[in-house]
């Protein structure tokens, strides 16, 4: 109970919070800069300065959380990089030489570009997909609602989910994790998936891959209503089947959206942490870079210097997407 008090106080001193500051703020601009001037020139001028620094006001708060949690670590974060262990002594490039130079990190590469050509594929796919059938079918919304809920669960509990459904027990004893079960059920040996090097990426692929394809869905199934009747007609009349117009037709038209949703699964799969933290914590070379760097900065005593060159890496991996993802996104708003 009072955890629940303290949430509950948390959230109404927030809003309230929230409310005194936007009141308050633009109290002390109107008594700065009267709109009641002692000449109508005066008047105006003010009403003008104030409407242009009044956005600043609203966009103030955020600035200086972004300033605080995102530029600030981010500029910290490539200063400890050229730093040591106790992040004080200066080392040059050198972490950058052990980067290189290290197994683990060149096997979380490798698995992160796995990553990168599985899950952004197959959850996109899957997302048109579906979105293309439920649209078709009158317990589409039922349908859109199921594949959508993964999206409510935390990364670290859809992770505790699957774990059961990998769940090992030894032959013989009564396999609790569904997959095991099936596989047993026809004949086969129960298996502790998540150990399998190389195979385990892929199973703990499709845990993000379950995720994701509920958000990839309603994006797409929106931009897919948005496509003009006209043209599907136009293609009906011109004899093309169901599978001509959806590929060749309805496709290209939202190929921008495709891209927007593809980039953006992509920037998440480069930063995926929870869901191998919870599943084998980077054990049987399913190690990531986020993992990784989660590691070197936190555990064994701890590592600012390489840890944070790890950070970096990620986050050179992410921007150049992340400004792509952007422009193409203002330009598919642009267009319409």
């Amino acid at each position: 109970m009072q955890q629940l008090f303290v949430a509950i106080a948390t959230m109404v001193a927030g809003v309230l919070g929230c409310a005194a500051y936007f009141w308050g703020t633009n109290f002390i601009l109107d008594r700065i800069f009267p709109s009641n001037g002692p000449s109508a020139v005066k008047a105006s001028q003010n009403l003008r300065i104030a409407n242009s620094i009044r956005p600043w006001l609203f966009l103030a708060p955020a600035i200086f959380a972004l300033g605080i949690y995102l530029v600030y670590p981010v500029i910290e974060s490539v200063w400890l990089s050229f730093h040591d262990k106790s992040g004080i002594n200066f080392v040059g490039v050198s972490n950058y030489l052990w980067l290189v130079n290290d197994g683990e990190f060149r096997q979380s590469i490798f698995n992160n570009f796995l990553w990168l050509l599985v899950v952004p594929a197959a959850a996109t796919f899957f997302g048109l997909i579906i979105a293309a059938l439920t649209d078709r079918i009158w317990w589409g919304n039922i349908a859109k609602t199921l594949i959508f809920m993964p999206m409510a669960i935390s990364f670290v509990g859809a992770a505790v989910i699957w774990k059961f459904i990998y769940d090992y027990r030894a032959a013989g004893q009564e396999q609790i994790g569904i997959l095991n079960a099936i596989v047993v059920y026809f004949g086969g040996d129960p298996q502790a998936w998540i150990t399998l090097p190389f195979w385990n990426n892929f199973f703990l692929m499709v845990i993000l891959i379950w995720i994701q394809t509920g958000f990839a869905m309603v994006i797409l199934s929106a931009a897919l209503r948005g496509i003009p009747e006209e043209t599907i007609e136009a293609a009906v009349i011109d004899g093309a089947n169901g599978w001509q117009i959806f590929f060749k037709i309805m496709v290209p038209q939202i190929w921008g959206t495709i891209a927007v949703v593809w980039t953006t699964i992509t920037i998440l799969v480069l930063k995926v942490f929870d869901i191998v933290l919870a599943m084998t914590n980077g054990q049987w070379q399913s190690q990531v870079l986020a993992n990784l760097m989660f590691d070197w900065m936190f555990r064994g005593g701890g590592d600012f210097g390489r840890g944070a060159t790890i950070a970096v890496v990620i986050m050179l991996l992410v921007v150049p997407i992340m400004v792509w993802n952007i422009r193409n996104a203002r330009r598919e708003m642009g267009g319409h």
